[in-house]
């Protein structure tokens, strides 16, 4: 007999490893060829991998405005550059 708490426990994957799988799920949803009660659980599968992805995406935001403060622990704001500027500058070269 399997141990059930083996099977409850959290996952931990990688930020990129829980994209991959919701993508995943995402297209096996949209194919609809799956029964109702599959589609329910891959539904509740999808979102908890997307809290767990968005909850990752927001401490890395906080890490980087930690980083990208100046020697007073103001934060300090940067403009980027335009994609269409990059996008120039590297067919010209």
């Amino acid at each position: 007999m399997k141990n059930e708490m083996n099977d409850k426990a959290p996952q931990v994957r990688s930020f990129e490893s829980s994209l991959e799988a919701l993508e995943e799920i995402v297209g096996k949803l949209e194919r609809g060829d799956l029964a109702l009660e599959e589609s329910l659980e891959l539904f509740e599968q999808g979102i908890r991998l997307s809290r767990e992805c968005q909850e990752r995406l927001s401490q890395a935001e906080r890490r980087i405005e930690i980083l990208m403060r100046d020697q007073q622990g103001r934060p300090v704001v940067a403009a980027f550059e335009d994609d269409k500027e990059l996008l120039g500058e590297e067919i010209e070269s």
